[in-house]
C-alpha cells in the first residue's frame, strides 16, 4: 500500500535518482508534470570525453514507454489530462516518490495510480515546504535539475513497489484559466524533458481540441510545427506527436476569436529601455464558403530536358495534374514545357473547364524528356500569355532540374527579361530538382517577383512538395499586400519582406523591431479583384513587456536567414558577417557556418579562454578547416550539393515560425553537406559542437569545459564579480531573490552570467 514520504529530505538518506518526466522550459510559463525520484544508489556517472553535448543525466534507471498530453479548450478555460508511463527496465524492485510541481492557478481535478491493485493517496504541499524538499534533493544528488521548480506548490505521493520488469501509469487532470493579451490567449504546456532522461522518449503526443463562441481566426504555435485541423468556423484540432526523440521546447499554442475578414494581432517583447521586438499575425477567417473565392490565373512551366528522364518527370507530371484538377471554377491556366525550345499547350490563357482540364491531362501525359534547357525562353512564354492588367493574381509555377544551357543563359539577362516582361506582377514560384540546379538564379527571380523557392533532393518526391505548395495558394484573398504603422512607432526589419500573398488557410507570421510606445493604428493594404482593400486595427506597443521570451529569437532566426541570403546571393562583406556572428552568438543560432564565425570572431578580439562561446571547436583545428570550406561553399557555390544545402538551409532560416525546428532542418542541410566532402569523424564532431549551448529564459549559453557561460561574459567591464559555491546558502538565497536565475541555475554546478552589471560565477 502507498505511503508518503516525510515531508523534508533527511541528509543521510539514501542517495537519489530521479527521472523526470516534466516537461520543463522556462521558469515563468512551467504548467505541471510529474517526476519519479527513486531511493537507491546509484553508479557514478562517468565523464564524457570531449567533445559532447550538454550533459544529459544517465542516472535515471526508469524509461518512459509514453507521455500523452490531451487539451480541451472552451474559450479561454483549458482541462488538461496527462497519460504518464514508467517502465522499470531493471531486474530489481524499486520505490520511490512521485512529484507533480503544480501551475499556478490551476485546479488539480483527477490524480490516478495503482499500487498492488488500490488506489494511492497523494499530498498536496505549499511553496515553502516544497521548496525544501527540491533544495534538498540539489544537496544531496549534487545536481541542480530541480532549481527551476524552487517556489511552486507540489502535489507528492509515495510509490511502492515499482516491480521489476513493470510498469507505472499516473493519469492527472487539471483546469486552467488562460491568461489572454490584446485578444491573444496562450496556452503552454512544458515539453523539455531532454535534461532528465536518460533515454528518448518512446511516444510524446499532444493534442489540443478547441471550441470558441465567436469564430477562431488565429491559430499559431511558436514551439512546434503542429497539424491544424479546422472543424468549422469555431472548432480546430492541434495536434504534434513523435518518437523516439528528446523535446527540448514547451508546447505552445496562441489563438484568437473573430473581429474582422483578415485578422490582425501583435505580440511583443521588450526589456531594459531596449527597441522592441513584435511578432504581427495576420489570418484570413474561413467563410464556410459564403464568400466568393478570388480568381486567378496559373502558368505551369515544366522542364522536359534529357535530365528530366525517369522518375524526376513522372513525378512531375504527377504533380501537374493534380494541380490542373484542383483549379478553381473560374481561374485560368496555360501549360509550358520546356527543353531545347518551349512549347504552349493554348497559346493562351484558358477558362478551367472540363474539356480544357481533358486536353491538359492528354498534353502533360504525352510529355518526354529530351534536348537542353531554355529557361529564358520558357519564363518569357509564361509571362506573355497576360499582357493585360486585369486585377486577377497570376501565378507561375516553374519546375526545372538543371541550368540554362540553350540561348541565354546569364544570370544577369535571364533577370533583366523577367523585370521587362513581369509588367502583370506575377509570382514566379521556383521548384529545384536534384543537385544541377542553379540556386542563385532560382532565389532571384523569386526574390524579383515576391514570391519563394523550393528544393527537391533526389531522395524526396516530387509530387508531394509540388501538391503540398499548390493547396496552399489555391485562394489568394490580398495581393501586393502592405504594412503601415500609425504615428509614434516605427517598425524595421521585417521579415518576410517582402509580404507575401495572403491565401485562405494560410497565416502571415511577420517579426520585426520597433521603437516608441503606445497605441497605434496598423493597416493591412492590398488588391482584392483589382480593387484596393484596407484593413486597420488599433494595437498596443508597450514601453515594456516580457511574456512572449520566443519572440526575440524568432527575429533573430530570420534576420540571420536574411542576411545569409544576402551573402549568397549578393556577396560577402565585413559587416554582414559581423551582424550575423553577434546575433548568431547572442541568440544560440548555431550552425556549422555561425560557429565558424563566431569562434573567428572571439579569436581576432583575443576573447580570454574561460569566456569563448565555443571552446572546443576553436581547438579543433581540421573542424575548424571544414567549416571554413564550408563557409567559402556557402558564399560562392551557385550548384551542386553544396550550392542546394546552403540555400535550403538558409530558407529553413528565413522563414522559420518555430526556432528550434527550423535551426535543426537548417543544420542538417549543413551537415549533409559535411558528409559528403569532410571525413564523418571531423563531420560528427562538427555536429556536437553546433549542440553546446541552450538557450534559457532569454539568455545564451555555451558550454565552455566544464561551465556554462552566459553570452553576455564578454560584454566587458562589470560593476562587480560574485562567486556563489554550488548548494551553499548564498545560492538557494540567490534562487529565492531573484527567481529569473533559477533556470541557469539548473544548466549545471559551473554557471557564469550577467545580472544588473554583475558577472556571478556559481562554482562547484
Amino acid at each position: 500500500m502507498g505511503h508518503f514520504l516525510d515531508s523534508s529530505v533527511q541528509p543521510n538518506m539514501k542517495r537519489l535518482f530521479f527521472l523526470c518526466l516534466g516537461l520543463l522550459g522556462c521558469a515563468a510559463h512551467l504548467s505541471a508534470d510529474g517526476f519519479i525520484i527513486i531511493d537507491r544508489p546509484h553508479p557514478p556517472i562517468r565523464p564524457h570525453p570531449m567533445p559532447m553535448p550538454p550533459a544529459r543525466h544517465e542516472f535515471a534507471p526508469l524509461e518512459v514507454s509514453h507521455h500523452h498530453v490531451n487539451v480541451r479548450i472552451r474559450n479561454q478555460f483549458a482541462t488538461t489530462e496527462v497519460d504518464q508511463e514508467f517502465y522499470n527496465p531493471n531486474p530489481a524492485q524499486l520505490e520511490g516518490t512521485y512529484l507533480f510541481p503544480i501551475p499556478k492557478g490551476a485546479q488539480i481535478n483527477k490524480f490516478t495510480m495503482n499500487i498492488n491493485g488500490k488506489p494511492v493517496e497523494a499530498e498536496l504541499l505549499a511553496a515553502d515546504k516544497a521548496r525544501k524538499i527540491y533544495e534538498d534533493i540539489v544537496r544531496t544528488m549534487k545536481d541542480p535539475a530541480l532549481m527551476e521548480y524552487a517556489g511552486r506548490d507540489v502535489f507528492k505521493v509515495r510509490i511502492f513497489p515499482i516491480e521489476a520488469n513493470g510498469r507505472k501509469k499516473i493519469t492527472i487532470s487539471y483546469t486552467q484559466l488562460l491568461a489572454a493579451d490584446s485578444g491573444l490567449a496562450s496556452y503552454i504546456y512544458p515539453l523539455n524533458t531532454e535534461k532528465f532522461s536518460s533515454k528518448p522518449l518512446k511516444n510524446v503526443s499532444v493534442k489540443v481540441d478547441m471550441e470558441t463562441q465567436r469564430p477562431l481566426k488565429t491559430i499559431y504555435s511558436p514551439s512546434h510545427n503542429v497539424e491544424i485541423k479546422r472543424q468549422g468556423a469555431r472548432q480546430a484540432t492541434i495536434g504534434f506527436e513523435a518518437s523516439d526523440i528528446r523535446p527540448d521546447q514547451d508546447f505552445q499554442i496562441v489563438y484568437s476569436e473573430e473581429s474582422a475578414d483578415i485578422g490582425m494581432k501583435l505580440l511583443c517583447f521588450r526589456q531594459n529601455n531596449e527597441d522592441g521586438y513584435f511578432v504581427l499575425l495576420a489570418t484570413p477567417g474561413l467563410d464556410d464558403g459564403k464568400k466568393t473565392v478570388i480568381p486567378k490565373d496559373v502558368v505551369f512551366v515544366l522542364d522536359t530536358s534529357g535530365s528530366m528522364v525517369g522518375d524526376k518527370l513522372k513525378q512531375a507530371k504527377k504533380a501537374l495534374l493534380f494541380c490542373v484538377e484542383n483549379l478553381n471554377e473560374a481561374d485560368r491556366f496555360e501549360i509550358v514545357r520546356f527543353s531545347t525550345e518551349a512549347e504552349s499547350l493554348f497559346g493562351k490563357l484558358q477558362d478551367n473547364n472540363e474539356g480544357n482540364r481533358q486536353k491538359a491531362a492528354s498534353f502533360i501525359n504525352n510529355l518526354r524528356a529530351i534536348g537542353g534547357t531554355a529557361i529564358e525562353e520558357a519564363l518569357d512564354k509564361a509571362l506573355a500569355v497576360r499582357p493585360e492588367k486585369t486585377g486577377r493574381p497570376s501565378v507561375v509555377i516553374f519546375l526545372t532540374d538543371g541550368q540554362p544551357t540553350v540561348g541565354v543563359t546569364s544570370e544577369e539577362e535571364i533577370l533583366k527579361a523577367i523585370k521587362k516582361h513581369n509588367e502583370t506582377r506575377a509570382r514566379v514560384f521556383c521548384f529545384g530538382i536534384g543537385n544541377d540546379v542553379n540556386t542563385h538564379l532560382l532565389d532571384k527571380i523569386t526574390d524579383e517577383t515576391r514570391a519563394f523557392s523550393q528544393y527537391v533532393l533526389p531522395t524526396e518526391d516530387i509530387e508531394v512538395k509540388v501538391s503540398n505548395f499548390y493547396n496552399k495558394i489555391r485562394e489568394p484573398v490580398l495581393t501586393n499586400p502592405t504594412l503601415t504603422f500609425g504615428s509614434g512607432i516605427k517598425a524595421v526589419k521585417m521579415y518576410p519582406s517582402p509580404l507575401p500573398d495572403l491565401f485562405k488557410g494560410e497565416q502571415l507570421v511577420l517579426a520585426g523591431r520597433y521603437s516608441g510606445a503606445g497605441h497605434a493604428a496598423v493597416t493591412l493594404e492590398g488588391t482584392v479583384n483589382g480593387e484596393t482593400r484596407r484593413i486597420t486595427d488599433e494595437v498596443r506597443f508597450p514601453e515594456k513587456a516580457t511574456d512572449h521570451e520566443f519572440i526575440p529569437r524568432l527575429w533573430a532566426t530570420r534576420r540571420i536567414g536574411f542576411l545569409l541570403n544576402e551573402v549568397r546571393l549578393r556577396g560577402d562583406n565585413a559587416e554582414l558577417r559581423d551582424e550575423i556572428t553577434e546575433l548568431a552568438r547572442q541568440f544560440g543560432i548555431v550552425t556549422p557556418y555561425t560557429a565558424f564565425l563566431i569562434t573567428e570572431d572571439e579569436g581576432r578580439r583575443n576573447v580570454p579562454l574561460a569566456r569563448q562561446s565555443l571552446r572546443s571547436f576553436a581547438e579543433d583545428h581540421d573542424a575548424k578547416k571544414e567549416s571554413s570550406n564550408l563557409r567559402r561553399d556557402f558564399a560562392a557555390a551557385k550548384f551542386g550539393e553544396p550550392a542546394l544545402a546552403s540555400a535550403r538551409s538558409s530558407i529553413h532560416l528565413n522563414q522559420a515560425n518555430t526556432v528550434e525546428e527550423s535551426l535543426s532542418f537548417a543544420n542538417a542541410e549543413a551537415q549533409r553537406n559535411l558528409a559528403a566532402s569532410a571525413p564523418a569523424e571531423t563531420a560528427s564532431r562538427i555536429a556536437q559542437y553546433t549542440q553546446q549551448n541552450r538557450f534559457v529564459n532569454g539568455r545564451a549559453f555555451y558550454q565552455n569545459g566544464s561551465q556554462w557561460v552566459d553570452s553576455k561574459t564578454q560584454a566587458g567591464q562589470f560593476k562587480q564579480r560574485v562567486q556563489v559555491a554550488f548548494a551553499s546558502p548564498e545560492y538557494f538565497a540567490l534562487a529565492e531573490k531573484r527567481p529569473e536565475t533559477r533556470s541557469w541555475l539548473a544548466l549545471g554546478r559551473n554557471v557564469q552570467f550577467v545580472l544588473d552589471n554583475t558577472l556571478f560565477e556559481v562554482t562547484d
